[in-house]
């Protein structure tokens, strides 16, 4: 018989947080690996949420993702072309096939808007900051991503603040240097403003 929800819930937190523990030079595959697409969600879900809806501070939503970006960063991960703690590891040893499944499922779950009220003054200076660096003609007039760019809108504000600040500092990691060039010169405040402006960004 499978395992109950909680038991297995439990055991996958436990082998989560012997990879980050171990790092990824320890450890040599994800608990998810040759699992079924069911089972690797849940260990997925440990950090990203049950339905992509990310409730843990500076980790990203992956609900509502392009297939194709969320693809390539696994490969990135798994292949150690782009290097975290937690990430990379967990990557490891996911077969192409696997990658491709969990991503076309999270790109069909509904990303959910930010539940506190926007700021007036930084959706206006956010707005104004994403026309100047033309962030839709990659990422689109709604900013809901496209093939291998990401969906930045409604994604959690702390995690689009990490990144955008990570890219500035070139500390991201991974083949894809063109955010680097585009948040080469933008201070804290302004990536603040940016990042609350697509984190609450409606039609």
């Amino acid at each position: 018989m499978p395992p109950s929800m909680s038991a297995l819930s439990g055991r996958l937190l436990a082998a989560l947080a012997s990879l980050i523990l171990s790092g990824p030079s320890i450890a040599e595959e994800s608990p998810a690996a040759g699992l079924p697409l069911e089972e690797q969600v849940q260990v997925c879900g440990a950090c990203h949420g049950p339905d992509g809806n990310a409730s843990q501070p500076g980790t990203p939503s992956l609900a509502g993702q392009p297939a194709l970006a969320i693809t390539n960063q696994l490969i990135y991960f798994r292949e150690r072309l782009r290097q975290s703690e937690v990430m990379t590891p967990m990557a490891r040893g996911l077969s192409d096939g696997e990658i491709q499944a969990l991503a076309a499922y999270y790109e069909d779950q509904v990303l959910e808007a930010p539940d506190e009220d926007a700021d007036a003054e930084l959706m206006s200076q956010g707005q104004d900051l994403a026309k100047q660096h033309r962030c839709s003609s990659c990422h689109r007039s709604d900013f809901s991503g496209h093939e291998q760019m990401p969906r930045l809108a409604n994604q959690r504000e702390d995690y689009l603040t990490h990144a955008m600040q990570a890219y500035r500092e070139r500390s991201r990691g991974g083949p894809d240097t063109t955010m680097i060039e585009v948040m080469r010169d933008i201070s804290d405040d302004e990536i603040q403003a940016l990042a609350h402006y697509l984190a609450h960004w409606e039609k």
